[in-house]
């Protein structure tokens, strides 16, 4: 029998704890290896030369050089697979959004010190690390945009305040991994008075506002974070904050946004099956599914729900997914009636509502 080919794992952080304890975790698992620990960026850079690892994990905030400034300059130089590794804070929430605008594949936590969840905590590291290794990495394109820039799709012209309050489209998109930067190139693709349109990502409490505060500076339509009970109205972008599932649901003077803080499913809260299965419920063939890049089958069955109750629905296709995880798992099942590149996406989203 032939011995596994480990994915092999660099983890750089300036503590000789943290590190030893993210060491521990990822060597527990069979197919990963620890092939080093790097006390700064200046090492780590000598350790990528030297034992050619497939995945690095990398603290935020290290001395000599910061964790986003040695990104970046790996990313030019030796694009590989990065798993940003900080504590959930609003500011760091920042930072983790620009480590993935360079190129990181994704972000977790740091662990507890005491050991608490360190069993739920060591399983989501290593799928991280797992995902990472297979992922598409892109060379960071220069930004283009600037702050409510013109969008990619003519203005929804003809149809009073936005197509949505004309046809009753709605339009429901999931992502995670890969994510952030897909959901941005999609609104960018969106005029002012799009359609309403509500999206779970999967991604922690502290960094959904974040999130929506950014994309609401870039993007042409209103983005912000839900907070329950709005009404769903065309030229806004609702997403679903990292505490609670997000779903729409009938109102008498129209939908409105619904929180819930009952448990995760498919180990999220947000999960993008709720919002999906919501979708299929409460407003059915007037729906328009999207799934993007992700790892897992989180919005998979939800979103055949939506396609069976006359919904059309869309799932991003391999070659532009950072992980072609949860469009793989719903096109398998048939839930996605058209595959599409994610720079097509918002054209061929807005051509089934025109």
């Amino acid at each position: 029998m032939l011995p596994m080919n480990k994915i092999r794992v660099l983890v750089v952080d300036d503590s000789a704890l943290m590190r030893t304890i993210l060491s521990k975790m990822i060597n527990a698992a069979p197919d990963l290896e620890v092939v080093g620990g790097a006390p700064d960026a200046l090492a780590a850079q000598e350790m990528v030369k030297t034992l050619k690892p497939d995945v690095l994990t990398l603290d935020f905030y290290m001395p000599k050089m910061d964790g986003l400034e040695f990104l970046e300059r790996l990313m030019q130089l030796r694009p590989m697979p990065v798993v940003m590794v900080s504590s959930f804070t609003e500011a760091s929430s920042e930072t983790a959004l620009k480590a993935l605008e360079l190129g990181a594949v994704d972000f977790i936590g740091k662990p507890h010190a005491d050991g608490r969840g360190v069993d739920n905590y060591a399983e989501e590291l290593t799928d991280k690390i797992r995902a990472a290794k297979g992922a598409h990495l892109r060379r960071r394109r220069v930004a283009v945009a600037s702050p409510r820039s013109t969008p990619i799709a003519a203005p929804l012209t003809g149809h009073g305040d936005g197509w949505g309050s004309a046809s009753g489209r709605i339009v429901f998109v999931g992502a995670s991994t890969g994510g952030t930067e897909a959901l941005k190139e999609l609104l960018l693709g969106f005029p002012a008075n799009c359609p309403p349109t509500l999206i779970v990502q999967h991604m922690p409490e502290t960094f959904t506002g974040s999130f929506a505060r950014r994309l609401d500076g870039l993007c042409a339509p209103r983005i912000l974070e839900a907070q329950g009970n709005e009404k769903v109205e065309p030229g806004t972008v609702y997403i679903a904050p990292g505490h609670s599932h997000l779903q729409i649901r009938r109102a008498p003077a129209g939908h409105v946004t619904e929180l819930l803080s009952t448990p995760p499913v498919n180990r999220h809260r947000p999960s993008v099956d709720v919002l999906f299965d919501s979708a299929a419920t409460q407003v059915g063939r007037l729906a328009v599914g999207v799934i993007l890049t992700g790892m897992g089958k989180d919005g998979a069955l939800g979103l055949l729900r939506m396609r069976q109750a006359g919904a059309r629905t869309f799932g991003q296709d391999e070659a532009s997914c950072i992980v072609y995880g949860m469009p793989r798992e719903a096109f398998q099942i048939g839930a996605v009636e058209e595959q599409c590149p994610l720079g097509d996406m918002a054209r061929r989203v807005l051509a089934v509502i025109r």
